[in-house]
């Protein structure tokens, strides 16, 4: 039976409301407004950020002044790309008593012993310092057009066993949701997981738990932030795994 004309119109307003709502908190979820990660990350003991050349210059004192144990700095992309800011990034980071990491951007377009080299090159081996982490996520045109796992695993597997054998520690896997299904499901468990999940608690395809979790990627801290970039990703280490299991030798 056909709803009336006074229900229909109900209906209607009813639906219309909820998705101005719907549009309304994603909106606010998007400019980091609103955190629904934040709560739940909020019960992990040990804080960290991640920064790059995006991120201008980070005032590193005043960033451990706000509970931040720990950083990862990008430091290279390919076989060849070098972050502007990574070593002064590296320098200040230590100085500031800020346990400290690289990290490296994998690229679908190079051999991963390339990739390698550039990495062991800009990053020195130091103990006391955090392993290294790959980061492994699709980019650009290959968002919508992933290229098949074998390629990219050998890719990523020579990137990982000479990272290791020049740093003397398995390297953290960094990876998003689409990028754990297509390539990470039930392999690499020697190599700790980084999983980004900015809107829901981190929760692995295969079962598998993390070791650190990117909760946000639209947080503020004093001292970073620039015209471009105002925001920073804030992530929590499992409070299972100590950061000294993370530490290079």
């Amino acid at each position: 039976m056909p709803l009336a004309p006074a229900r229909r119109r109900r209906v209607l307003i009813g639906s219309a409301v909820l998705a101005c709502l719907a549009l309304i908190l994603t909106a606010l979820v998007y400019t980091g407004v609103v955190m629904p990660t934040r709560l739940l990350a909020a019960s992990y003991d040990v804080r960290g950020i991640d920064v790059s050349h995006h991120n201008a210059t980070v005032d590193w004192p005043r960033v451990a002044e706000q509970d931040i144990a720990f950083a990862w700095i990008k430091a290279t992309e390919g076989s060849a790309h070098v972050d502007s800011r990574f070593s002064a990034n590296w320098a200040e980071a230590q100085r500031a008593g800020i346990a400290t990491g690289a990290y490296h951007f994998m690229s679908f377009e190079s051999p991963g012993s390339d990739q390698a080299h550039n990495m062991i090159a800009t990053v020195p081996r130091v103990p006391g310092t955090l392993a290294p982490v790959v980061d492994l996520e699709p980019y650009g045109s290959f968002k919508g057009n992933l290229p098949p796992a074998a390629e990219v695993r050998a890719i990523l597997d020579p990137l990982l066993d000479a990272l290791e054998d020049h740093y003397g520690i398995a390297p953290v896997i960094y990876t998003t949701p689409q990028a754990y299904r297509a390539y990470l499901v039930d392999a690499y468990p020697d190599n700790p997981i980084w999983f980004r999940s900015v809107a829901w608690p981190p929760r692995i395809p295969d079962g598998r738990d993390w070791t650190i979790w990117q909760y946000s990627n639209r947080d503020r801290l004093d001292g970073v932030g620039s015209e471009d970039e105002a925001y920073v990703d804030v992530n929590v280490l499992s409070n299972d795994v100590s950061l000294d299991s993370l530490i290079v030798r």
